[in-house]
C-alpha cells in the first residue's frame, strides 16, 4: 500500500491534501564550514514500517546506522543527493541546499504525489509540496529522510578526514568549533572548504 501521512492536515497546519505516495525530504550539512551539502528524499511503504524514526540530530551515531539500513531495506523507495562546495559557493548555501533537495525527488524510483520538506522553504519541485517547520520529528517520512542524509554526509566526513587529517573532520563532521577553527588558521583551507563561508575566507586572507 502507497505510504501516506498518518497525522492530520490540522496537526501539521496543511489545509490540503492529495491521493498517491508521499515523500519526505530533509538535508544535512548546511552549517559546516567543508564539504557538500546531503539532502534525501524517501517514500515510506506502511506495510513495512520502521520503529524508532525521529530527528536524526537526537539519535546516536549507532542508531542512526542501524536505522539507515532498515530504511534501505524497507522504503518503497529512496534517493540521497548533494550540492558540491564548488555550487555552495556559486550559488549560496540555500540555493545549493534547494538544489541538492531537488535532485534527490528527481532521483526518486517512484514519483510521489506530495512532497513534505523539513523546514519553513521548498525547492522547485514539478508536484505539490509542502513545508513543514520541525518536520524531522514530526513526519516519519522526513525522519527518515533526515536519517540518511546525515549518515551519508557524516561517512563523506569521514572520507575527508582520510583525506586531510590535521583539520579534525571525523570529530567535528565540518562545524565550525573552536579545533576547527584554529586547523584553518594553522594549516590555510583544502579543497573542500567552502570559500564563499566567513570563517574560511578569512583564513585563507590571514595566510596571504
Amino acid at each position: 500500500m502507497p505510504s501516506r501521512r498518518r497525522s492530520t492536515p490540522e496537526q501539521l497546519g496543511l489545509s490540503w491534501d492529495v491521493p498517491g505516495l508521499v515523500a519526505g525530504v530533509d538535508e544535512a550539512g548546511r552549517g559546516p564550514l567543508a564539504g557538500p551539502v546531503v539532502a534525501a528524499a524517501v517514500i515510506l511503504d506502511d506495510i513495512r514500517p520502521i520503529r524508532g524514526l525521529a530527528d536524526s540530530k537526537v539519535l546516536t551515531a549507532a542508531r542512526r546506522e542501524a536505522l539507515h539500513d532498515e530504511i534501505m531495506a524497507k522504503a518503497l523507495c529512496q534517493c540521497v543527493a548533494m550540492a558540491s562546495v564548488e555550487e555552495i559557493d556559486r550559488l549560496n548555501i540555500l540555493q545549493a541546499t534547494m538544489l541538492a533537495m531537488r535532485r534527490a525527488v528527481q532521483g526518486l524510483r517512484l514519483k510521489p504525489s506530495k512532497v513534505l520538506v523539513d523546514g519553513n522553504r521548498i525547492p522547485v519541485l514539478p508536484v505539490p509540496a509542502e513545508a513543514i517547520v520541525r518536520g524531522d520529528a514530526l513526519v516519519a517520512s522526513i525522519s527518515a529522510a533526515s536519517i540518511l542524509a546525515k549518515v551519508r554526509r557524516d561517512r563523506l566526513c569521514l572520507a575527508l578526514h582520510e583525506a586531510h587529517p590535521q583539520y579534525g573532520f571525523a570529530q567535528h563532521k565540518g562545524y565550525p568549533t573552536r579545533e576547527h577553527l584554529e586547523a584553518l588558521r594553522a594549516h590555510g583551507a583544502c579543497p573542500a572548504h567552502r570559500r564563499s563561508f566567513a570563517p574560511v575566507r578569512e583564513a585563507l586572507e590571514q595566510a596571504r
